[in-house]
């Protein structure tokens, strides 16, 4: 994929094949023409892997995520590296063959978040795989160069596809203000909670314990650092965070699960001045306990997806400071993308992060 002037190679595949949610519990994968025309600020990447997000499989699953509603058929993935066959006249710092990740969510520039920093935040985002916005499981995409970055040499394109959920955790731990040699607790070791502990490591954390029911998650868990594990369906975890505290508790609860019961009492296991990031989104209220706050004068913190953090993403998995390869569980071909969405639909035990390759990967 190479061309004189490094703007462009690509001449057009013709496959149009993408993994479409048709609707609520039915997905298929059939010709799905999206046109979309190159602008002077943007590149073309042809996709070579995407992760599927536990929102992908909400969408499957139950057809919305709060206000986000498929009306109709959608295009799933937003987790995805690849490499870039065309580049717009303006495109300076990317050039044709070169491997990328590319941060999802397209803010207003214009907007009062993005200018006050938080574009995460701005109301008007466009984000792949979110109504009305099409994903990436298809052939190539469009997007702003500055919102796609280079992957080094040796940085897989599996760990590429790893740069957005990684993203979330590493947002969690700039929220958290962790500081060197602190104690957390992460409530859940699905995808976003493992890369938290990822996170919380390289932030500076001593020690990390971690809660789920699932003991093969927990194994996975154990082998990523000075990591305690907590089966909560037969420990206490705020009893098992006191012991192994002196009775003082966890600088730092993240809460990953998005479980409500989790939620209950997460301020149990914390000590006094600590702080609650909630890092997972319930799928209804929760109660939450002022009073067990107010008497720890605890610090509640909120992650909303990731501003300002790929290029770090990136940079610590180029270094060795974080391993993303241990929560990889599984990869299958685009041909049988159905059947992973099915697969992680179904929450088997052991199972972390399902990535997907695409043809000619």
């Amino acid at each position: 994929m190479s061309a004189p002037d490094g703007k462009s190679a690509f001449r057009g595949t013709g496959d149009t094949k993408a993994l479409v949610l048709e609707r609520r519990g039915e997905l298929s994968l059939r010709d799905f023409p999206v046109e979309e025309t190159l602008g002077s600020r943007d590149v073309r990447v042809a996709i070579h892997t995407v992760g599927i997000c536990g929102s992908d499989v909400h969408y499957y699953t139950h057809g919305r995520i709060g206000s986000f509603v498929v009306n109709e058929p959608m295009i799933l993935g937003h987790e995805a590296a690849g490499v870039v066959v065309e580049c717009g006249s303006d495109v300076s710092d990317l050039t044709v063959g070169d491997r990328v990740c590319m941060e999802p969510g397209i803010a207003d520039p214009g907007s009062r978040a993005s200018r006050l920093g938080m574009y995460n935040l701005d109301p008007a985002v466009r984000f792949w795989a979110t109504p009305p916005v099409h994903g990436v499981l298809r052939a190539h995409v469009v997007h702003p160069a500055h919102l796609t970055y280079k992957l080094p040499g040796n940085v897989s394109f599996a760990a590429g596809a790893m740069v957005e959920p990684l993203a979330v955790g590493v947002q969690a731990a700039k929220q958290a203000r962790v500081k060197p040699g602190d104690c957390a607790v992460v409530i859940g070791a699905g995808p976003i909670g493992l890369v938290t502990v990822l996170a919380a490591f390289a932030a500076g954390c001593a020690r990390v314990i971690v809660s789920d029911v699932d003991d093969r998650k927990l194994e996975i868990a154990a082998r990523l650092g000075a990591v305690e594990t907590v089966n909560v369906a037969e420990d206490n975890l705020a009893e098992r965070v006191m012991g192994a505290t002196d009775g003082w508790g966890a600088d730092i609860v993240f809460e990953c699960s998005g479980n409500e019961k989790a939620c209950e009492t997460i301020f149990a296991p914390l000590c006094p001045g600590g702080a609650v990031v909630f890092v997972g989104i319930p799928l209804q209220p929760i109660a939450y306990d002022v009073a067990a706050a107010q008497l720890k004068e605890a610090r509640v913190e909120h992650v909303f997806r990731y501003a300002h953090v790929f290029d770090r993403c990136v940079a610590m998995l180029s270094s060795g400071a974080i391993d993303v390869a241990p929560l990889i569980t599984r990869t299958m071909p685009f041909e049988n993308s159905i059947e992973a969405f099915e697969l992680a639909a179904s929450a088997p035990p052991g199972e972390v992060k399902i990535q997907i390759e695409m043809p000619g990967a």
